[in-house]
């Protein structure tokens, strides 16, 4: 097996620094790594092979002494990481191989970088949501490692449960903590495909799974409440009120579907838009009160799009969007408290809404699935499943009443 070993040049000059090189060593065959790490004869021990750090050497030399420390420290694990892949591998290897690897993957063989260009290769697919959640989790990882990077060889059961324990810590629910693992274990996984990484199986101990959550929709007098709102003083909550309801009308349109609505979408009295989500193309027949909506906000965008979401189109649109959604959701929150709603409402309740109550209109599962857009009739079951428990809990209530 390889071997790799610290080394220190002096400097021929006297009172000059030397440098620091890396020996990598196997069968028989030495080659040499040199680094840009220059320090004085005195600052190492030839003995353990490492950095000393004088007593007396002032903060800035003490603080420059441990991060070249900490460099030996890094190369050393990559290399080390790279002569265990080799090993692992039926194919015979050279010393060369070694170094290849080596100045190849400065970048890959760490977390942080590696995850970096997915994310990037996902801006450029135009993947522009799922990059967003990979960067999400990366910067809770980045802030449970205190910015500090691990390589992905290192990265095993025991980091993964204790990245487990600090979300629980700091307030995950069981659902979001398994968001991030999941992430992270496609992007382990990738890196395992690239052989930057050996199989540990590291998620193995961790919850990956997804809780059911109760999702309590909007009742239609509720909807009704909400429309009929006065919010003339108050025109943010207007806004928002009046989002909430396009979506309703529109059979649980998402935002970001209609943040994306063009002027050229609406022809002939049929609106056509395709998900953002799925791809799949959905046609809605124009009703008067879409219509009240849309005329209402007319002179508030110079943009292509039908709605007042995006309205520079001399600014970044996705940030745009993203800033609605946070608005429209906060003020959401206050119209659901004048109107004496119970539940957190969101956008998304105007979809769980629309399909919850198509339900108990008894109208047919793939009437409710196609005009939702699901791509299958279990999806829309499955959906519906969790929105309403009102039928379970009068049932419930006359049985008690016996009782």
């Amino acid at each position: 097996m390889a071997s790799v070993k610290v080394k220190f040049r002096p400097s021929s000059v006297n009172g000059k620094e030397g440098n620091i090189y890396y020996q990598v060593i196997h069968d028989r065959v030495v080659r040499q790594i040199k680094t840009d790490c220059r320090i004085f004869e005195s600052e190492w021990n030839g003995k353990t092979s490492a950095v000393a750090v004088p007593v007396l050497a002032s903060i800035e030399r003490k603080n420059y002494l441990q991060s070249v420390a900490s460099r030996i420290e890094w190369n050393v694990k990559r290399l080390t990481a790279i002569i265990a892949l080799l090993e692992k591998g039926n194919k015979s290897y050279t010393v060369e191989d070694i170094l290849v690897k080596f100045n190849r993957q400065a970048d890959g063989q760490s977390l942080f970088p590696f995850m970096q260009g997915i994310i990037e290769q996902l801006k450029w697919l135009n993947r522009i949501r799922t990059s967003e959640t990979y960067s999400a989790t990366l910067a809770s990882f980045m802030k449970f490692r205190e910015g500090q990077d691990i390589l992905l060889c290192e990265i095993d059961s025991d980091t993964m449960r204790l990245y487990e324990a600090w979300l629980k810590a700091n307030g995950n629910c069981p659902n979001t903590t398994s968001f991030y693992m999941r992430i992270l274990r496609a992007v382990y996984n990738r890196a395992v495909e690239k052989e930057l990484a050996e199989q540990k199986y590291p998620f193995k101990h961790v919850y990956t799974g997804i809780d059911k959550t109760v999702k309590r929709a909007v009742p239609l007098k509720a909807v009704k409440r909400i429309k009929e709102l006065d919010l003339t003083l108050k025109p943010h909550l207007d806004y928002a009120r009046d989002m909430f309801l396009f979506s309703f009308y529109t059979r649980g349109m998402s935002f970001i579907d209609m943040a994306y609505l063009k002027k050229s979408d609406l022809k002939n009295g049929i609106l056509t838009y395709r998900r953002r989500k799925t791809g799949q193309q959905l046609t809605i027949k124009w009703e008067k009160c879409m219509e009240e909506i849309v005329t209402k906000y007319a002179g508030r965008s110079v943009t292509q799009y039908l709605l007042p979401i995006i309205t520079n189109p001399l600014a970044d649109e996705r940030k745009q969007y993203r800033n609605a959604i946070f608005r429209v959701n906060a003020a959401l929150k206050e119209v659901a408290r004048l109107v004496d709603l119970q539940i957190p409402l969101t956008m998304y309740c105007a979809r769980h809404g629309w399909a919850s109550i198509a339900k108990s209109k008894n109208i047919p599962l793939s009437v409710i699935s196609e005009g939702m857009g699901h791509d299958s009739e279990e999806t829309t079951r499955i959906y519906l499943a969790s929105l309403d428990t009102s039928v379970v809990d009068r049932a419930n209530s006359l049985i008690l009443k016996d009782l």
